[in-house]
């Protein structure tokens, strides 16, 4: 009875590289949309760096568990010290009614960054380094452009020590490549004002193959390309209570389409509550502190909506903020709320 079992599980992985999303997913991308859009490197006025851990349905074993390094910054004194972007003071909280009528389009410049990312899911294992690169420019006085390219490699690995098959001969993985790697690509479209963003993005152009047997029969796992189309507005219910919602859509053929539904409440730059929708997956609550001008801290917790809530205990995510250079002591994103 083993054999069909353990070589069911082998494939169902396989399925997943082949058929699903094979890239990461986050709850606090909205806070961090560098991940999904090249076009975001260095669209703020200090260097932005984020370090999040993601342990997805917990409880199940085997379930995905992500780690994430991301910085980003922008090149250019012109940019960084005095030009039409920078906030009129000290302080300011750049979620404001008055930062928000103050907000001018920033000066043309180059932004750069860099993603490392880890993600285990049962026996695979994905590990990726991308560089980024993006021009901003002013379209209008108070509305920006920005294009970007990210470029870098994935190294997908199977454990064979967690599959355990009747047959250690078994042609899915004997004298296969348990270690590959592969090329990444990915391209976006950023425009953002004082008080909406609309971006456009794909991730995994390059579509490879991945095998972990030798014969042709098992060349049936592919990368595929990943879509992403996301917006969010600025709604002022006083002159420091900011309400900020957003969506994501997601296309990653041949799954079905997906969307994420999300709101946040900020309170004077200080701290933000936040909920979010996931199409047939999950809903989540969400907390964030502006600890100072240097550090900011996120949580999130997902409950599980799909099928998978009857062995899952949810799933957690922590995203840590360090905001270096950063010459106005604000504390929180200006650009990418």
């Amino acid at each position: 009875m083993k054999r069909p079992i353990l070589t069911l599980s082998l494939l169902m992985a396989c399925w997943c590289l082949a058929l699903a999303q094979q890239k990461p997913q986050y709850t606090q991308y909205m806070f961090n949309n560098y991940l999904l859009n090249p076009a975001v490197s260095g669209i703020e006025n200090y260097t932005d760096m984020r370090a999040g851990y993601r342990s997805q349905w917990t409880g199940l074993e085997g379930a995905p568990v992500t780690s994430y390094l991301s910085v980003n910054m922008p090149l250019g004194d012109r940019f960084l010290y005095g030009d039409p972007m920078s906030m009129q003071g000290e302080n300011q909280n750049p979620l404001s009614r008055l930062a928000t009528q103050d907000y001018m389009a920033a000066e043309p410049h180059h932004g750069v960054g860099i993603i490392a990312m880890t993600d285990r899911a049962g026996p695979i294992n994905q590990t990726s380094i991308n560089g980024t690169y993006a021009y901003h420019l002013g379209l209008t006085s108070k509305l920006n452009l920005s294009v970007g390219v990210s470029a870098g490699i994935n190294r997908i690995t199977l454990d064979v020590s967690q599959v355990k098959l009747e047959n250690p001969d078994d042609p899915a993985i004997y004298n296969g490549n348990n270690s590959q790697y592969r090329p990444d690509v990915g391209m976006g479209v950023w425009a953002y004002s004082g008080q909406y963003y609309f971006g456009v993005s794909v991730q995994q152009l390059i579509k490879q193959t991945i095998t972990f047997g030798d014969r042709s029969v098992y060349n049936q796992g592919k990368t595929v390309p990943h879509y992403f189309f996301t917006g969010g507005v600025k709604v002022f219910l006083d002159d420091d209570i900011t309400l900020l919602p957003s969506a994501l859509f997601k296309l990653v053929s041949p799954a079905p389409a997906s969307f994420d539904i999300n709101l946040k409440l900020a309170f004077s730059n200080k701290f933000w509550v936040g909920g979010s929708y996931r199409h047939n997956d999950a809903k989540s609550a969400m907390l964030g502190l502006n600890l100072s001008k240097v550090i900011n801290l996120g949580y999130a917790y997902d409950f599980t909506s799909s099928n998978l809530r009857t062995v899952s205990n949810g799933t957690h995510e922590i995203v840590l903020a360090i905001l270096f250079n950063n010459r106005y002591n604000v504390s929180s994103a200006q650009r990418s709320w």
